[in-house]
């Protein structure tokens, strides 16, 4: 009986890593309210699917068609005299500094721990910049799935507490 249960939150937690209307935190507390089924259960499904899903956008990143004729292209120059040009820049730099942690060794897996287990930074963006670091598929994948199966799986021991 539990078999498509999990199954049926796997498909859940792929559709809404890649879908960001589709709230996978309200699928396992739905799930624990309801009583029909186990919300653990629920929890280990969308953590895996959440996991299939971030791993695709990130190799979806990775391996986009033109990215290493891209990689070596200067960004456009912006006027810093207005507020969208200094929004831009700071949002560069930013991103930069994403991009080089997620490169390290020692700071990529604590963002992606921490990304995916809390949500801050967004999950959704560490996976896209992910992808164009160079931090380790499986690496990231691993991390993520930890992450993931912290949140959901402690989240549905607190509704399974009521």
């Amino acid at each position: 009986m539990w078999v498509w249960q999990l199954v049926l939150a796997i498909g859940f937690g792929i559709g809404s890593a890649i879908v960001p209307v589709l709230n996978a935190e309200a699928y396992v507390l739905g799930v624990g309210v309801s009583g029909k089924l186990d919300p653990v259960v629920a929890a280990i499904g969308v953590s895996v699917g959440q996991t299939i899903g971030k791993v695709a956008m990130f190799l979806a990143v990775r391996y986009r068609p033109g990215y290493a004729d891209r990689k070596t292209k200067e960004p456009k120059p912006v006027d810093l005299d207005t507020r969208w040009g200094r929004f831009v820049q700071w949002n560069r730099g930013v991103s930069k500094r994403l991009l080089d942690a997620m490169s390290d060794r020692r700071w990529g897996v604590p963002v992606t721990l921490l990304s995916s287990s809390v949500g801050i930074p967004p999950l959704y963006g560490v996976a896209l910049i992910g992808g164009a670091s160079r931090m380790g598929v499986l690496t990231f994948s691993v991390s993520v799935l930890i992450g993931r199966a912290a949140r959901f799986v402690l989240l549905a021991l607190g509704v399974g507490l009521f």
